[in-house]
């Protein structure tokens, strides 16, 4: 027992000596259940619908209100061709899309159900099927408890027809093992070159700082590259994820990603003085927060409006619309390159400011 009792104190005296552990330990944590919990939730409310009323009646207005009225649906967009809902569908303007046609007031006139239509967004399992739920909801409520529906709802599921979760999620996870691969071992095996000295001896060569980062960032680079295409076969052939778009621009829009990942690791590895430290890091401070924020399992719509400001800020919040918009949807770089752009102003921004503490911690 006075062994132990030795450990137990030399291990208090340990973590009170390194000034950057401390925080890791009882500030991260603290900072991760405030995101989740406001983050993790899976009430889905205010799903965006646009509208495509080719009716253009009061009983037409009507529907429109009561759905626009409850606290399940919020009106995104009003179109006068029924052609633009999938446009809107699809770049994500609106998750689900309501046609009233022509001739729907005359049939509720003569005494019979009118039909509508209600597309849903099925990349998003979640959202469709609560969404679907809820517009049975609100058609049944006007009729009172226990009577026929006034509207007949025929629903049809675009992207994801079966509503399959793992659809959603796999290229989800694809993202997420992608981030790990590179960001964590950027930061390890730079920091384990600074404990065993030979990170210093670089400083003896001709080597630039910028030269040296980039010698340490392609080979990690190569290995995220390579770690993306070995879960594609398994996303695509164990999984039967669907992959509908372009596999090249895929790989393209990967490269954006993947700047913001290692320069994150190469800052990780300027703010960690052992490996401890670096991974305590990565996992807690960078790693977890972006899952919660990012999509990832809760949607972002449902966080609170700071939060979703914040979300702006999270890399892989855009990567995990690329992915799923090229499995599920089929969407090119022409529909993805806001998510791009995004990602490479974060990527580069990251990278800079990795590199000038890079270089101050080299001097």
């Amino acid at each position: 027992m006075h062994a132990l009792l030795v450990i137990l104190v030399k291990e208090l005296r340990q973590l009170r000596r390194d000034p950057k552990l401390v925080p890791i330990l009882f500030v991260a944590p603290v900072f991760q259940l405030v995101i989740l919990g406001y983050a993790a939730t899976t009430d889905v409310r205010r799903v965006e619908l646009a509208v495509c009323d080719l009716d253009r009646s009061a009983a037409s207005r009507s529907l429109v209100q009561r759905f626009a009225g409850s606290t399940y649906f919020r009106v995104a967009a009003h179109v006068d061709d029924q052609t633009r809902l999938d446009r809107l569908l699809q770049d994500g303007t609106a998750r689900v899309a309501l046609t009233i046609p022509a001739g729907f007031a005359a049939e509720r006139l003569a005494g019979r159900a009118g039909t509508v239509q209600l597309l849903a967004d099925g990349s998003d399992a979640m959202t469709g099927t609560a969404a679907l739920g809820y517009a049975n909801g609100v058609l049944h409520a006007e009729g009172g408890a226990g009577a026929r529906p006034l509207v007949e709802l025929r629903p049809l599921v675009l992207y994801n027809p079966d509503l399959v979760s793992r659809n959603f999620m796999v290229p989800a996870v694809v993202s997420l093992i992608l981030m790990v691969m590179t960001m964590m071992l950027t930061a390890m095996a730079i920091v384990r070159e600074a404990e065993i000295g030979t990170l210093e001896q670089l400083l003896v060569t001709p080597l630039t700082p910028g030269l040296l980062i980039l010698g340490k960032l392609v080979p990690y680079a190569l290995v995220g590259l390579v770690e993306a295409l070995s879960t594609l076969p398994v996303a695509l052939l164990w999984f039967r994820v669907p992959l509908r778009g372009s596999l090249l621009n895929l790989l393209v829009l990967t490269v954006p990603f993947m700047l913001c990942t290692l320069g994150l690791g190469l800052l990780i590895s300027t703010l960690s003085r052992t490996q401890q430290q670096a991974m305590m890091l990565t996992a807690f401070v960078f790693m977890m927060p972006q899952i919660y924020l990012s999509g990832f399992a809760f949607p972002i719509q449902n966080m609170p409006l700071g939060f979703q400001f914040v979300t702006y800020l999270v890399p892989l919040r855009y990567y995990i619309t690329i992915l799923r918009g090229v499995f599920l949807k089929g969407v090119g770089i022409g529909g993805l390159w806001p998510e791009g752009l995004a990602l490479t102003g974060l990527g580069l921004g990251t990278l800079l400011l990795a590199r000038l503490r890079f270089r101050r911690r080299l001097g």
